[in-house]
């Protein structure tokens, strides 16, 4: 079957911004203005196509990526909609390590808030293009150009400016376009389908002749062509300024800035026509690079003839054709019912059928192509970030980075059929998830699951009551503390085993120090002049990462620390790895009890948005939390507060914001890292830890 639409007539986009910027809204007007969907969905009706799952439609928000697939005069659009909460964090990560380009969604009156840094950040570790589309230009308090200073100032970055606004806050009807320098003007009555082109109003004229020259400047900066015309002072066509303007976007330098208001349906054609002009297709890319089986490097273009690689990025439970996997491929075809390899895991896997996604949508397709994204079923082994490709051309590419969870619940199950209900569920989106963890406390016998923040548990909790039909009690989130040392200190620790026949024989000395903070444990190996034959090191190093694993003070595991192995002995006969690997355990935990073994709490990084008469009251809660107050800034009007806070301290916190701000506060937190616990707090964990 041959490619419907050229690979350069093709562009997979996500959509990504703080929450409650209008991403999902302005997704609702892309579908309906493309003829994708039929009726326009809002997020406050639950009735969006995007947001599919129950828990997005009771509340109002995205939790996970959802993938379509839209045409725009002759190109094919694959748009993925991605949450702004940072507690599914992983969703955008695992969105922009397979995608080409983006639009960052601002808030016109938020402006650039916590998570639209955190996305911002993401999207510039795997170096997407993007184009910044300023929402909400209807409200109240609407700055556009507060705006683009702020992601100037906040983001490091150089935004280039494409439109102004036309009317202000609720007389916004249209947008002037420094392009074709032309006014577009919506008319409210078919929804914004239509919009009139016109003449530059005479008031907006001196501004809009001002706004064209700051661009034809910026993009002067970076493209000699548009340099040399301007300084001769010769016309420049609209055809040349935008290619000019795709040239800076692909190469980052620019970042092309819309405006509009998705809600009022104004000003997402003119975005449509933004990402076909400037944003990259799957061939305007660097060839994605991976390694073959001997370790070499190996690159694969974004072309049909290349041998097939692919990468899967998400996998979902379907409830009506089962386990999809979500592939993005980067080179060569693939067929339905073709045989592939899974470079990751070395094992052989088959395609059953191939879907392009429509939401929660399916529409079976027999062939794709380098650059399409898909869903798969009959995948059996494959997981988040496994590379796919052909068996005879094996290539490794690079997965993704999952954040670590800092949450956790205690679930237990009321009756044994809700025990395998339980286990079902917790397997089913584990596998969907990969930044949620199931493990089972040994001493309890508690299925503790973990998570992003209260809300991913939440979201996950009411999926297991709801979908899995698990009658289960919850208990209250425990936090993921951590251990380490804070001196240096030496420990032997030598097994012996005599008992009739041959005995046990293991001898280690080794000693532990601090180490770089999220390095882990590192285990170093000092040994010389064959005092412990090498065959034994390595169960040495077993034994050392299983004590570490397990804890000096309250079973925690211990993290930021070095281990050498400096000296031993061993018995000809006697020695066995099973006695090296005790003695590791036992010269461990005997130096790191006299290293000065602490408790590490995680900390978190929060923002707090807050009106000026509570900010008394949102600082002196804080502080009784533990907090690190590390600035408090003023931002259209709110106050912003800045802290590090432990997590142990922060839960419910959102009722009680709620409650000390009559509900007129927010707040963001992500994870930022461990720190040591104060002794008088230590005491306590350690108790509940032993």
């Amino acid at each position: 079957m041959p490619r419907l639409v050229p690979i350069d007539k093709a562009r997979n986009i996500g959509i990504a911004a703080h929450i409650d910027a209008g991403k999902t809204t302005t997704t609702e007007r892309i579908l309906y203005y493309t003829g994708t969907s039929h009726k326009m969905g809002e997020v406050d009706q639950g009735s969006t196509v995007m947001d599919w799952m129950e828990q997005e439609q009771e509340r109002g928000i995205t939790i996970t990526s959802a993938a379509t697939t839209c045409f725009w005069k002759d190109h094919r659009i694959n748009v993925i909609d991605t949450p702004g909460h940072v507690d599914f964090t992983v969703e955008v990560e695992r969105s922009f390590r397979v995608l080409d380009g983006a639009i960052a969604v601002f808030c016109a009156v938020g402006g650039v808030e916590p998570q639209s840094e955190t996305v911002w950040r993401q999207a510039d570790r795997y170096g997407v293009p993007r184009i910044a589309f300023i929402n909400k230009m209807d409200r109240i308090g609407a700055d556009m150009d507060r705006c683009v200073e702020q992601m100037r100032v906040m983001l490091k970055t150089e935004p280039v400016v494409l439109q102004v606004p036309i009317g202000h806050e609720d007389s916004f009807v249209g947008v002037v376009d420094l392009i074709s320098m032309s006014a577009l003007l919506y008319d409210d009555v078919d929804l914004g389908v239509d919009f009139k082109e016109t003449d530059i109003p005479e008031s907006l004229r001196k501004m809009a002749e001002d706004k064209r020259i700051e661009l034809l400047e910026s993009i002067a900066d970076v493209d000699e062509s548009i340099m040399e015309s301007y300084i001769d002072g010769k016309p420049i066509s609209s055809d040349h300024l935008v290619q000019a303007i795709r040239n800076a976007t692909l190469s980052l330098k620019r970042i092309p800035v819309l405006c509009g208001a998705a809600f009022k349906n104004k000003g997402v054609q003119p975005l449509l026509d933004a990402v076909i002009r400037y944003l990259p297709g799957p061939a305007d890319v660097l060839p994605v690079d991976g390694v073959d089986p001997k370790g070499k490097k190996e690159l694969r273009m974004a072309d049909d003839s290349a041998p097939f690689s692919a990468l899967a990025f998400k996998l979902m439970t379907d409830p009506y054709v089962g386990h999809l996997t979500f592939l993005r491929i980067y080179s060569g075809q693939l067929k339905s019912g073709a045989a592939v390899l899974n470079a990751t895991k070395g094992t052989r896997e088959k395609i059953g059928r191939l879907l392009k996604m429509h939401a929660d949508e399916r529409e079976e397709v027999g062939e794709v192509y380098a650059g399409d994204i898909v869903a798969a079923i009959g995948l059996r082994n494959t997981t988040t970030g496994d590379t796919l490709c052909e068996p005879n051309s094996p290539i490794l590419l690079e997965s993704m980075t999952t954040p670590k969870p800092v949450m956790s619940v205690a679930i237990e199950p009321k009756t044994k059929e809700a025990q395998a209900k339980l286990g079902t569920g917790l397997a089913k989106i584990a596998m969907e998830d990969p930044s949620f963890r199931v493990t089972s406390d040994e001493e309890t016998g508690q299925t503790l699951i973990s998570g992003m923040g209260e809300l991913h548990l939440e979201i996950i909790v009411d999926r297991l009551l709801r979908e899995f039909k698990v009658d289960a009690t919850i208990g209250r989130p425990k936090v993921a503390y951590r251990e380490t040392v804070s001196n240096k200190s030496e420990g032997e620790g030598r097994f012996v085993r005599q008992s009739g026949g041959r005995g046990q024989y293991g001898h280690v000395k080794l000693k532990v120090e601090p180490g770089e903070r999220g390095l882990g444990v590192v285990v170093e190996n000092k040994i010389v002049g064959g005092v412990i034959p090498k065959e034994y090191i390595r169960s040495v190093e077993r034994g050392v990462r299983e004590a570490a694993a397990n804890g000096i003070l309250g079973g925690y595991a211990m993290v930021d620390l070095k281990v050498t192995i400096f000296d031993g002995s061993y018995h000809e006969v006697d020695s066995s790895e099973r006695a090296f690997h005790i003695a590791g355990s036992m010269g461990f935990k005997s130096a790191a009890e006299k290293a000065g073994p602490l408790f590490l709490e995680p900390f978190m990084a929060l923002d707090v948005a807050s009106p000026e008469g509570f900010i008394g009251d949102v600082v002196s809660d804080l502080n009784g939390r533990r907090a690190k107050i590390q600035g408090i800034d003023n931002r259209n009007g709110l106050r912003m507060v800045n802290a590090l806070v432990p997590l142990a301290e922060m839960f419910g916190y959102a009722t009680d914001l709620r409650s000390m701000t009559q509900g007129r506060a927010t707040y963001t937190m992500q994870f930022s890292g461990y720190e040591p616990v104060p002794r008088s707090i230590a005491k306590d964990i350690k108790e509940k830890g032993a």
